[in-house]
């Protein structure tokens, strides 16, 4: 009875031995899949060698959006509603103001008054003349508006006029900086890596953030990355606008016969497949078809062209698996070269004999069930 439950066992998992738990697929399978039959291939397999991988990097890369186009050309020396002024105003003969001592405000002669802040309807009060607009004005227009207030009241009265805080020219600063907030706009202009240096610089790598900039009911948005270091991407922001840095993680995925299965954080700067298996452990040295590390990826139709793939595009890409060869001391050279790209998935599945090992240790288990069940029924029969 024994040799007869081992022998219907082994059968049964002869019969189903595709069905064994295993970390994924088997380099077989994957094969399978990018063969053409009459169906056509659900993705293409492309041969990984350092040759294959300098075409990758010749390709010119992708940027995810642009801020060509929100670069502002609007004046930064005008005041605006919130600014403090300093307001100087001297009076040669005295007899309008007096004389005192001071030292901010509106002075004549010696004579001073608080600083002057622009109301809601951009005009500032000045003794004698009233409210004067200065709201839109450079500060040296906004001078000679008060000075005309003031004739007819003041013999050749002489105005010199500074912003002593700026709230108009601002811009704000959120998301994933140090110190979130507004920042200032200077006379000179300033762009967005400026005003990002203002509120303390960036909280996370720069290939991890995603730049938007608000204006009215426009947004515009790039990497972080390209506009530190293409210079037309660093625009001059203007005020009112608003910026936002945005966290996007950069991950791949690792699975099968690796030192850990897990998802793993992109390190600044770029990742090779080298460095991304090392990361993950290496390979498990008892069950890695190390022939075949394996690379799944949505590609850009540009590089699939270059390298010779005419699987059609989906709407992520062209599915392709990059099969490299591990046992070859050239498939380190080509690891080391290959980029990984984010969401990436990397699969190192398990050798032959890995499998038909795993196969017997569980015939092996069986075959002690088989023994328990065949003890337990000789001695329940005496």
């Amino acid at each position: 009875m024994k040799r007869s439950l081992l022998a219907l066992l082994i059968v049964a998992l002869l019969g189903g031995c595709s069905t064994l738990p295993r970390d994924g697929p088997s380099g077989r399978a994957v094969e399978r899949g990018a063969a053409v039959d009459a169906d056509g291939a659900d993705y293409a397999m492309v041969n990984l060698d350092y040759a294959a991988a300098e075409r990758i990097r010749a390709v010119p890369g992708r940027s995810a959006g642009s801020l060509v186009n929100a670069a502002s050309t609007s004046p930064m020396t005008s005041t605006g509603e919130g600014d403090r002024l300093n307001i100087a105003i001297f009076e040669p003969s005295g007899s309008l103001f007096g004389r005192g001592n001071g030292d901010e405000g509106v002075q004549s002669g010696n004579q001073s008054l608080p600083l002057a802040t622009v109301d809601r309807n951009g005009a500032v009060s000045v003794p004698f003349a009233g409210a004067v607009r200065v709201a839109g004005l450079t500060t040296t227009e906004a001078a000679a508006a008060i000075r005309r207030a003031l004739q007819g009241r003041v013999g050749n009265p002489q105005v010199t006029l500074a912003v002593e805080e700026n709230l108009s020219n601002t811009v704000t600063v959120l998301g994933e900086v140090k110190q979130p907030g507004r920042a200032p706009l200077s006379v000179n202009g300033d762009t967005i890596l400026d005003a990002i240096a203002a509120v303390g610089g960036a909280a996370r790598p720069v290939e991890d953030i995603q730049v938007q900039v608000r204006r009215g009911t426009e947004t515009f948005s790039a990497p972080l990355s390209a506009v530190s270091t293409e210079f037309a991407e660093n625009v001059r922001l203007q005020r009112g606008d608003q910026v936002n840095l945005v966290y996007t993680p950069r991950r791949f995925n690792t699975f099968g016969a690796l030192g850990s299965v897990s998802q793993t954080d992109m390190p600044a700067g770029v990742t090779t497949l080298a460095g991304a298996l090392s990361s993950a452990g290496g390979l498990n040295d008892n069950f890695a078809n190390a022939r075949s590390v394996l690379v799944f990826r949505f590609e850009r139709p540009e590089v699939a062209e270059a390298l010779g793939v005419t699987q059609p595009a989906t709407l992520k890409g062209v599915p392709v698996v990059y099969r490299l060869n591990l046992e070859e001391a050239s498939g380190f050279f080509t690891a080391n070269a290959f980029v990984v790209q984010p969401e990436d998935i990397i699969y190192a599945p398990r050798a032959l004999s890995a499998e038909v090992r795993k196969f017997f240790e569980l015939v092996q288990q069986v075959s002690r069930v088989v023994s328990d069940i065949s003890v337990a029924n000789t001695l329940s029969n005496n």
